[in-house]
């Protein structure tokens, strides 16, 4: 049985007796959450979101509308997701097998996505499977990211490519002479590199 203490679900909202909502959470109008899925405490799942069987949201994320989070994918907490970004879970994507057979779940294999705590994605970006987002890493709008993205980092494009740091705070800091950034954000005074990041 789901645990919903204090979680504020629209009545439009699809969402399985068998998934876990945290405390303090808000499930928006028509947005599924399937069996054995685990939303923290304090997120925001936005409207027409889809939160697959036994996707795992940490504490305090912000999903923005129309997201799909597929098996496999596990977000950290104090991530934000922004409108339309679509995370995949299989490298080989078939409707039939060779020999003309339907595929079913036993001739797939999953490929989990990790994004870590703090990260941010920006929006319609998309998430190749087996992806691994690093803390307080930026992704930025209609993205496709192919490739792992390293703590603090930031990544653009098709396929995503380094454009440089990002301070936790949310401020970009660009490379200089293909050097990686080193000193004070200009926005928030912090050194950077920060000597670890939480």
């Amino acid at each position: 049985m789901s645990q919903r203490t204090n979680a504020r679900i629209h009545p439009s909202a699809e969402v399985s007796p068998d998934a876990h909502i945290g405390a303090g959470s808000s499930i928006w109008n028509q947005a599924q959450v399937r069996e054995r899925a685990r939303i923290g405490s304090g997120c925001v799942i936005g409207k027409n979101v889809y939160v697959d069987i036994d996707v795992v949201i940490g504490d305090d994320v912000k999903v923005q509308n129309n997201v799909s989070l597929f098996n496999g994918v596990t977000v950290e907490d104090g991530v934000f997701i922004g409108p339309h970004v679509c995370f995949t879970n299989d490298r080989l994507p078939r409707a039939i097998n060779p020999d003309g057979t339907p595929k079913t779940d036993a001739d797939w294999e999953l490929s989990p996505t990790l994004v870590r705590r703090g990260a941010a994605l920006g929006a319609n970006s998309t998430i190749l499977p087996g992806i691994t987002i690093g803390r307080w890493a930026m992704v930025g709008s209609g993205s496709v990211v192919t490739r792992d993205v390293a703590d603090l980092e930031l990544v653009a494009g098709n396929p995503a490519r380094r454009l440089g740091s990002v301070c936790p705070c949310g401020e970009t800091l660009r490379d200089v002479d293909e050097r990686r950034f080193v000193g004070a954000c200009p926005r928030c005074g912090a050194a950077f590199p920060p000597e670890a990041p939480s």
